[in-house]
């Protein structure tokens, strides 16, 4: 005899829990403690969001990332503990917007900013970066970006442009410190992602191609780069998404002043040696297009491991 319909709550990582229709389940204490291996969301899901407040969304199934040994979240996908938000005129309620936080994501530029905010206006008001409150030294950070469609600022000179800063000993806007640059240009077809941004106040010895185009290693014929540039390329690669709505993952590895090396999908696109800074907060750019950041997590390390194992 089939029992009547009933609820059963169930609770899975990233504080979400889902109310689920269920029909001939045992009424067992023990099946009740047990959740089904797979289970279809056929209700609605009940989703925790920050100060205790709670939005519906539908869901079939929610399935949550699981994280690699050692690696910690840094970004709680509800609120902004354990970081601060700075933009360039320094207007803290207008920050918040620029980072909005939805489904466990940071959306900068989101659904309350127009397809194009304030468009070469020269203002540049909402540059900014979203920054952690401690600082790091030798660590591997990874996360996840994809581009949406809105466009902002000076996004004639910097298409869809933005990027991660770590070693950052001075958080104006734009900080002194090393950037992971993100950016595509749609005018090119070239895809930015993992360029090295060097300003004044930092230094690293990169090498690359003979004519200095892009990064390349020394045992495959790559020579240290000696010029004062600040834009240092990328290997060139395929193995990116850009304007596809799809997710790319990004791995900074970074020993302190040893050396950094920047990897896109699971390539390995640049390095530096000999940093300076050493060691510094790190943020997440807001600049001219709207873009999704998720699974911010990282594995602090008290010993350096040799680059060689990354290389491999």
């Amino acid at each position: 005899m089939i029992e009547p319909l009933r609820l059963l709550t169930l609770t899975v990582p990233f504080s979400i829990t889902l109310l689920i229709v269920a029909a001939g389940c045992q009424s067992t204490d023990e099946s009740a403690s047990q959740p089904p291996a797979e289970a279809e969301a056929i209700g609605a899901a009940s989703v925790e969001a920050g100060k205790g407040e709670k939005t519906l969304i539908e869901a079939k199934r929610v399935e949550a990332a699981p994280l690699e040994e050692g690696f910690v979240r840094i970004f709680n996908g509800e609120n902004f503990d354990g970081w601060y938000l700075k933009l360039r005129n320094d207007d803290q309620e207008l920050a918040k917007r620029v980072f909005a936080i939805k489904d466990d994501m940071i959306h900068v530029f989101d659904d309350s900013f127009p397809d194009e905010y304030e468009l070469n206006t020269g203002g540049n008001e909402t540059h900014g970066l979203i920054y952690t409150e401690k600082v790091y030294s030798k660590y591997i950070l990874r996360f996840d970006y994809k581009w949406g469609s809105r466009i902002a600022n000076n996004f004639d000179e910097w298409q869809y442009d933005a990027g991660l800063y770590y070693h950052v000993i001075d958080d104006k806007i734009w900080p002194v410190g090393i950037e992971y640059q993100i950016r595509y240009d749609h005018t090119t077809g070239r895809n930015h992602t993992g360029d090295f941004i060097r300003p004044k106040g930092t230094r690293f010895v990169w090498h690359a191609t003979e004519d200095g185009s892009h990064y390349l290693h020394p045992d495959d014929g790559g020579t240290r780069y000696k010029k004062r540039s600040w834009q240092l390329y990328a290997k060139p690669t395929e193995n990116f998404n850009a304007l596809n709505g799809e997710w790319n993952e990004c791995e900074v590895i970074v020993m302190g002043n040893e050396y950094a090396i920047h990897k896109l999908n699971g390539e390995v696109v640049n390095m530096a040696t000999r940093l300076k800074p050493n060691s510094g907060i790190f943020g997440f750019q807001s600049e001219t297009a709207e873009i999704f950041y998720r699974n911010i997590r990282i594995k602090e390390l008290e010993e350096s491991i040799p680059a060689e194992e990354f290389l491999k």
